[in-house]
């Protein structure tokens, strides 16, 4: 049978192309694939713990009146600032002054009366003796005077309270503090001892932030601050408002409640907080940031370097001695930020891989680059930072 020489040559050509193909495939295959890479290094990390807290005002005074009658003036600004001692109300103390004045002339006529007495008593005592009056007369003359200091300690009692009463028709403030509302005008009837406060006053410098802490963590917190719950000025606290902004003065726990909630296992703590800007107010819902540990030798990655198996692992892929790929297993403890704290599986030497991962598979050849998403973010950053300076204005000489 002739052999077909044109279609033996087509054939000899497809198979030599088909070699070639191949060979340059598997030589692709052989090029290192770039990959972005951090160095990581180990440090010291300070780990954070936040809890929803609410501010208390430090001192809370609600005014009610000890006397009763028709109030005629009202002496403060609502919403200002008021000293201890200050007047706030006037109640109407005619009936008061009154009282007073017929209680000092009460005391006036009962010490008038004890000189004439007392005189009276000294004459008989010395009649007494040369027999002068009877005995029963002497005994009389006594007692008459015994009785007369009686009532001017009496009238002495009773001016007291009359006076008691006067100052009380003049409602003051017993601390300082923000005084709130009033709850009356003038003209009103107020009765003492009645149940609805006439105002509020709230010292708010400092403050206090109530949080709850199961029972649990506070003790891994004292075991952890044993020093610092005993010390002086007790465990720093950092405040968080609402906007997610640090508050500006740094707090201290001083006071840990002794009944833990049967309902919840809760413990009440304590913050003091100074506000000197009375930017705090009570009731805010605001956060509290305890400082619950301080992990040496700290592990870091940025958390798109962590890969979730399906069985719910985790690993990483890192660059070995010869540039290969490879897959360590690791343990996430928390995140931290945008980055992982890691617990087990690295040592803080490796070049983390965090970009091309979808690219490269345990054991390929990889080409290590700084890892730009990460540069960027950087330079981003600082730009931002200088642009905001730039921004103030200069300050004046």
């Amino acid at each position: 049978m002739p052999i077909n020489l044109s279609r033996l040559f087509v054939m000899t050509a497809i198979v030599a192309l088909t070699a070639c193909g191949e060979q340059a495939q598997q030589a692709a295959s052989n090029d290192p694939v770039p990959v972005g890479v951090v160095n990581l290094t180990a440090s010291d990390v300070q780990i954070d713990r936040e809890l929803p807290g609410r501010t208390v005002a430090y001192r809370i005074a609600e005014i009610r009146p000890q006397v009763g009658g028709i109030l005629r003036q009202r002496l403060f600004t609502e919403g200002n600032e008021v000293q201890a001692g200050q007047a706030l109300y006037q109640i109407d103390d005619a009936t008061f002054r009154a009282s007073y004045d017929s209680a000092s002339a009460a005391l006036a006529r009962a010490q008038a009366n004890l000189v004439t007495i007392k005189l009276k008593a000294e004459r008989y005592q010395e009649l007494i003796a040369i027999n002068g009056v009877s005995k029963q007369e002497n005994d009389d003359a006594q007692a008459a005077y015994l009785q007369a200091q009686a009532d001017v300690a009496s009238s002495k009692a009773a001016q007291q309270m009359a006076k008691i009463n006067l100052n009380y028709s003049r409602i003051t403030a017993p601390i300082s503090g923000r005084i709130g509302k009033s709850s009356v005008s003038e003209g009103a009837l107020v009765s003492a001892g009645q149940p609805q406060a006439l105002t509020t006053v709230q010292q708010l410098d400092p403050i206090y932030v109530d949080i709850s802490q199961s029972t649990t963590e506070l003790m891994r917190f004292k075991q952890q601050f044993a020093n610092s719950f005993n010390a002086k000025h007790g465990l720093p606290v950092r405040v968080v408002l609402d906007d997610g902004q640090e508050y500006a003065h740094q707090g201290t726990l001083q006071f840990t409640d002794t009944t833990v909630d049967p309902a919840t296992g809760a413990v009440n703590l304590r913050v003091l907080v100074p506000n000197p800007d009375k930017l705090l107010l009570p009731g805010m819902f605001v956060r509290a940031r305890l400082a619950s540990a301080n992990v040496k030798n700290a592990v870091l990655i940025p958390q798109q370097a962590l890969i979730r198996q399906p069985k719910g692992l985790a690993n990483v892929m890192i660059v070995d001695d010869k540039g290969l790929a490879q897959a360590v297993p690791v343990k996430p403890i928390r995140a931290i930020g945008d980055q992982w704290l890691i617990g087990e599986g690295l040592n803080g030497k490796e070049q983390l891989i965090v970009e091309g991962l979808q690219k490269i598979k345990p054991g390929v050849p990889v080409k290590a680059e700084p890892a730009k998403t990460l540069a960027q973010a950087d330079v981003a950053a600082k730009a931002a930072s200088t642009a905001a300076t730039a921004s103030k204005p200069a300050a004046r000489q």
